[in-house]
């Protein structure tokens, strides 16, 4: 099993990464593997709505180069997913907001992979941020991973954020739980029980 953990933050090695680094740390003594998509100070062109994603059925953004095409590669092939962002006036960076709107609308299929969220602030801002993050999930068939907290760290460097001796637990309260649902999704399966079968899906306009 593995865990894609990206760091949505531009510095690699700041706060949001010392809490990801604190789940993969917990996740390896489930024996459970991660890895880093470190979005850092990457360009990633935000969504201009051509389609061709659609149209084409590709499953990527039509600009070859961007992270996103990377990211929807590494989420299809591991069994879940946390993202990490900074607090960007109340909201997650711009950067990231790019990154996973197009994941989302052009990878699609991530349904049923386990998924969780943490933010990293200084001082305010985590809920609405967490709560943003959580949509692209909600709204995919992924089952959410919580913790006994929002899953929120604080601190303006590093060396703040270990001392968040709350926060940190938080973290690893989560990569404990997410490693308990890892395992009980490959006991469901080797148990002949499957996903749920989908409907075709229907759209409705309100305005005709």
């Amino acid at each position: 099993m593995k865990v894609v953990l990206v760091n949505g933050s531009p510095n690699e090695r700041g706060c949001t990464y010392t809490g990801l680094r604190e789940i993969a740390d917990e996740l390896q003594k489930q024996e459970i593997g991660s890895e880093f998509f470190q979005l850092g100070k990457r360009v990633v062109r935000g969504c201009i709505a051509c389609m061709n994603c659609q149209r084409t059925g590709s499953g990527h953004c039509i600009y070859k180069d961007d992270p996103s095409n990377e990211l929807i590669d590494r989420l299809h092939a591991a069994d879940a997913v946390v993202v990490g962002s900074p607090v960007y006036y109340a909201g997650i960076s711009g950067q990231v907001k790019c990154l996973l709107d197009k994941a989302f609308f052009a990878g699609r299929g991530f349904d049923y992979k386990p998924a969780a969220a943490i933010v990293s602030c200084r001082r305010g801002g985590a809920s609405a941020t967490f709560d943003q993050l959580n949509h692209y999930f909600t709204i995919s068939n992924m089952p959410v991973i919580s913790s006994q907290h929002w899953n929120q760290i604080h601190g303006h460097t590093p060396e703040d954020v270990r001392q968040d001796l709350e926060g940190l637990q938080t973290m690893r309260t989560l990569a404990r739980n997410m490693g308990w649902l890892l395992r009980c999704i490959t006991a469901g399966e080797q148990s002949g029980i499957s996903r749920p079968k989908q409907e075709q899906r229907v759209a409705t306009n309100f305005i005709r």
